[in-house]
């Protein structure tokens, strides 16, 4: 009897022990915290657990900024240029080439230079650029861009001169004309060289500057008067087929600015006028 008292007791003894080892173990799990982190692409998720100071799991969402990595080539299709355009009159109006280019006919007599001005406010410059290619030079802060396109240039005069065509001549009428134009549309390639001060974002800084290489399309001219109505001179009226224009992009955050400025003649013989023109671009970059 005496030996079942003893095993009964050792059998207590070693399951007490047993329990006071478990709840330790527990304690020391409570006491520990824990955090779990899982990525889904971009986010990461943070899940905290506290339960010894009974306060409930906490779980925390953030995302995961990767730093910007330029493509090699970007592409933008379809930008749309609107914007004023004049010309810097260089001619000598003294000179043999310009006498012979102006002429008198009739009682309208021999148009001179006040002729030759434009309405500022009414001459406009259009681009329509195809596709624009960006491609990046240095790490997106430097890149080389270039495309194709149609640029369109509608001087307005304020006076009423006409274009003869063959020969070429420029002539002042006898009659008021309510608008006087001269339409020039020139198949266009830029290049320009761009500095970008934030790539990947659409805040900041950037600068373009290059060249543009033109052929001259299309050309004519409109005239709207009470006695005639409207008429039209179209084909070759004297104008210089090719151009060459400084060209340049200004952009602050979403808002981008244009600008060019022709180092060739307007026309081909007789005046040394000069277009240039600036405006707002419409681009997503």
């Amino acid at each position: 009897m005496k030996r079942i008292y003893m095993a009964i007791a050792a059998v207590m003894v070693a399951g007490a022990s047993f329990a006071q080892t478990d709840s330790t173990k527990r304690v020391a799990d409570t006491t520990t915290n824990r955090v779990d982190t899982v990525r889904v692409g971009n986010f990461i998720i943070i899940k905290k657990r506290r339960d010894n100071a009974g306060e409930k799991t906490t779980t925390n969402v953030s995302i995961e900024k990767k730093p910007y990595k330029p493509s090699k080539i970007s592409t933008n299709w379809w930008i749309f240029d609107l914007g004023f355009a004049n010309v810097n009159d260089k001619t000598n109006y003294a000179g043999t080439e310009a006498q012979s280019f102006l002429r008198s006919v009739g009682p309208g007599g021999k148009p001179g230079k006040d002729d030759l001005k434009l309405r500022s406010a009414k001459s406009s410059n259009v681009n329509i650029w195809v596709v624009m290619q960006r491609i990046n030079l240095i790490k997106g802060y430097v890149n080389l861009k270039y495309g194709l396109g149609l640029e369109m240039f509608n001087f307005r005069y304020e006076n009423s001169i006409r274009y003869n065509k063959a020969p070429n001549y420029i002539y002042r009428d006898s009659i008021n004309f309510t608008k006087n134009k001269l339409y020039a549309g020139y198949a266009t390639v830029p290049f320009m060289l761009n500095l970008n001060t934030s790539p990947g974002r659409k805040k900041g800084l950037s600068v373009s500057a290059g060249v543009s290489a033109g052929y001259l399309v299309g050309s004519h001219t409109k005239e709207v008067s009470a006695e005639r109505g409207k008429q039209k001179t179209k084909g070759d009226i004297g104008l210089e087929k090719f151009k060459l224009a400084y060209i340049g992009e200004l952009g602050i955050g979403p808002i981008r600015l244009f600008g060019s400025y022709s180092r060739t003649k307007l026309h081909e013989n007789g005046l040394e006028q000069y277009p240039y023109s600036l405006g707002i671009r419409f681009s997503n970059w």
